[in-house]
């Protein structure tokens, strides 16, 4: 018997390979948080009928199902491959560095068309069984990464999904052993011209927001209720802001009032891997432009606010992409 709390809990992906058909998880990832559910479109039936002063649970019907929702959780050292090749609609597979146990993975954005994940969520209940829900036909349609002072990487990932069951076996979930998170310590920021930015001072902490807009209500005839699969229907849109103290005028505070663009690197740098490979996590930006604020001060605090930002393609680079540095040998 299980801890009967959420202790107890685990979430497990797989990629399918046909959208919505069940693919038992194969990979296991430690979560913090998850909100996974059905959600179904229910229509009450029934008219007028001769004096009935309430209606006929016979009349009620469920027209359409979906899954929505999402889950929350750091960024590691290994096994985050599959997730960021499903939120960017990535190719990427790891390629080995120097003949050494580093292995590079070059998520670049683009179509997800094709992409979707069964994720099973292994929810305890209080007698100690863990209660599986299994969500089909998942795709990732938008994120956020973040990080502050003290802090771990996280990273919240939104769901769209086609059904979800409860007749599926819970799968034994098996995690990986030395997986640690990226943090605060390991982080810098980056600004400048596109392959040459520099580091800057002053930053407290950041977010980044990833919006893939998708036609997900694609319900029709003949499909018992079910969406067919979501397609990219508007721009990808990436924002964020940073937290910054008044160091350096020039990196945030000139750029904000000239709308002058600027490249965006977000890195976060581990231990040592092999040879000069260390685990890594890279968020690169291209072109971003700052949205606000001018400098203002507000009592006697150093001086210090928030720099939202906006992704805008530069006419060369991917709008936006993620390098990730690990051990892993495959997604």
């Amino acid at each position: 018997m299980a801890i009967a709390s959420g202790l107890a809990a685990q979430i497990g992906v797989a990629a399918e390979s046909t959208y919505g058909t069940y693919v038992a998880p194969t990979r296991f990832v430690e979560y913090n948080k998850a909100d996974l559910k059905k959600k179904k479109n229910v229509v009450q039936g029934g008219g007028l009928a001769a004096g009935r002063i309430a209606q006929l649970g016979s009349r009620r019907v469920v027209t359409s199902e979906a899954v929505e929702g999402g889950f929350e959780l750091e960024v590691a050292n290994k096994g985050m491959g599959l997730l960021l090749a499903h939120l960017l609609g990535s190719s990427a597979t790891p390629v080995q560095q120097g003949a050494t146990a580093a292995y590079l993975q070059a998520h670049t954005v683009g179509d997800n068309i094709g992409k979707s994940l069964t994720i099973q969520h292994g929810v305890p209940d209080l007698t100690g069984t863990v209660r599986p829900f299994t969500f089909k036909g998942c795709k990732l349609s938008g994120a956020e990464f973040s990080c502050k002072v003290g802090e771990l990487l996280t990273m919240s990932l939104d769901v769209d999904g086609r059904q979800a069951s409860e007749v599926e076996t819970l799968v034994a979930a098996s995690l990986a052993t030395g997986v640690a998170p990226f943090h605060w310590a390991q982080m810098s920021v980056k600004l400048g011209t596109f392959g040459a930015e520099a580091a800057v001072s002053g930053v407290k902490g950041f977010s980044v927001k990833f919006d893939r807009g998708m036609a997900s209500e694609r319900f029709y005839a003949g499909a018992g209720g079910l969406k067919a699969e979501p397609i990219m229907n508007d721009f990808l849109k990436v924002s964020g802001s940073i937290e910054v103290d008044l160091v350096n005028k020039a990196d945030f505070a000139d750029r904000f009032a000239a709308d002058s663009a600027t490249s965006l690197v977000i890195e976060f740098v581990g231990p040592l891997i092999a040879s000069t490979y260390y685990q890594t996590f890279r968020i690169k930006v291209p072109m971003v432009f700052f949205d606000g604020d001018t400098p203002t001060v507000d009592g006697p605090d150093v001086t210090s606010g928030g720099y939202g930002f906006v992704a805008q393609l530069d006419g060369t680079n991917p709008l936006v992409s993620i390098d990730y540095i690990s051990t892993d040998t495959t997604l």
